[in-house]
């Protein structure tokens, strides 16, 4: 009796030790986390999703077939967030967050949002929760990329392109946002107010095209508020060129040079030279 008392005591012990062991041991993930957010818009693009790595493997047609629904990613599905409503490969997508599964071929891929966000990888999909499917073209990178790899890149005001790669597999879907309304609907509403931003609401006219007429007046009462200020000048020259009065332009632009020189900004006294041989 006291041999078995002594045999389980020290299987016990042994046990204990090794759980403890286990507890404290921490290696990296197989396929790590990756959270990537880009300001986009009024707002932002979030995507989180797991990245499996090559080892040597071929991938695509092979460890990911052809045909058949991926979770785009490993473990859990891999998600995306729009902070405002956008459209996605040409399909109107509301704000908000949705799974990202894919169905791989050689020729073209179909990308597909889903409301599914807890479900563990192909496992709980359901065709009902779609809320986009459209299909884009592989491409072929020259680098091989070793672990798969969520990419958003061309970010303009209202553009933006994200990318799927692994291997040497690329695959590429826009987004698009509608804003300008909205942006022209808030330079209507402050300009009613006691602090305007003439500077801003002149610039965002000006690159939008939106009533140069305008945005020069408003130019000018920024550079009223700011007489010293180079880059207000600057913005004046851009508008009078847009508006096709070249010799006004050259005008405003030898001043912004002037206050440009004065403060030692050279980048823009390199922007006026450069906007003058334009004209």
């Amino acid at each position: 009796m006291k041999n078995l008392f002594t045999c389980c005591l020290i299987t016990l012990t042994c046990f204990s030790g090794f759980s403890a062991l286990a507890q404290s041991i921490k290696s990296p993930a197989a396929s790590p986390m990756q959270t990537i957010r880009q300001d986009f818009a009024l707002s932002s693009i979030e995507i989180n999703y797991s990245r499996p790595a090559k080892k040597g493997r071929a991938i695509f047609g092979d460890l990911v077939p052809y045909g058949k629904l991926w979770r785009t990613g490993a473990n859990g599905v891999s998600k995306i967030k729009f902070g405002e409503d956008v459209t996605v490969g040409g399909v109107a997508v509301p704000a908000g967050e949705y799974a990202i599964y894919t169905i791989p071929n050689k020729d073209s891929w179909e990308v597909i949002l889903n409301k599914g966000l807890t479900n563990w990888g192909v496992d709980g999909y359901k065709e009902t929760d779609d809320v986009a499917r459209f299909k884009v073209k592989p491409e072929m990178t020259a680098l091989s990329y070793e672990s798969f790899t969520f990419l958003i890149d061309g970010v303009l005001s209202e553009d933006a392109n994200v990318s799927m790669a692994w291997d040497k597999t690329m695959v590429t879907f826009s987004v698009k946002a509608s804003i300008k309304d909205k942006i022209f609907a808030q330079i209507e509403d402050v300009m009613t107010k006691d602090k305007r931003p003439y500077y801003q609401s002149a610039s965002y006219y000006y690159e939008n095209d939106k009533d140069l007429k305008q945005a020069l007046a408003w130019v000018d009462k920024a550079i009223e508020q700011y007489p010293e200020a180079y880059w207000v000048v600057h913005l004046k020259a851009k508008i009078q060129a847009k508006l096709g009065d070249k010799k006004g332009a050259k005008a405003t632009a030898e001043e912004s040079i002037k206050l440009a020189q004065k403060e030692g900004n050279q980048d823009y006294v390199a922007l006026n030279l450069k906007l003058i041989d334009s004209l």
